[in-house]
């Protein structure tokens, strides 16, 4: 095994960090206009605050693996470069394993958006109505 090999894994980390921000964003986002709404307190929004809380965790969670992922696997560079083969071995199989890690989490985290956008889709079927007339339900991902 070469330097090169590791030096593989940067773009698509690189790339998979971009994606787990991106949904932090859009999250908070979401967050933050249910709080504004004047119906943060509806039944509905209510049945998705448990969901929230577990995407901003696994969210962290996702994030805090793939930056490790992407350290080890920098450390591995460093100790291939140095020609310590057995440790840059070892680092990198470690990378892959932090990077299988935060791509499961990521996994339970779209699940449990899905389950958001059911709840939304359940309340559209039973005839929910916002306040304001009924032209929209509130945000939710």
């Amino acid at each position: 095994m070469d330097i090169t090999t590791p030096a593989l894994l940067f773009p698509a980390i690189s790339l998979l960090l971009l994606a787990y921000t991106n949904r932090f964003l859009t999250l908070a986002q979401v967050i933050r206009q249910l709080h504004a709404s004047p119906e943060h307190d509806s039944p509905l929004v209510m049945r998705q605050i448990p969901g929230l809380k577990r995407r901003i965790q696994l969210i962290q969670y996702m994030q805090s693996s793939g930056v490790l992922s992407f350290l080890l696997c920098a450390l591995s560079m460093l100790a291939l470069f140095m020609h310590g083969e057995a440790a840059g071995k070892l680092l990198f199989g470690t990378s892959i394993v932090a990077l299988a890690v935060s791509l499961v989490l990521s996994l339970f985290e779209v699940l449990i958006s899905t389950n958001a956008l059911w709840v939304v889709v359940e309340d559209m079927q039973r005839g929910g109505k916002r306040s304001n007339g009924g032209d929209e339900t509130p945000p939710l991902l």
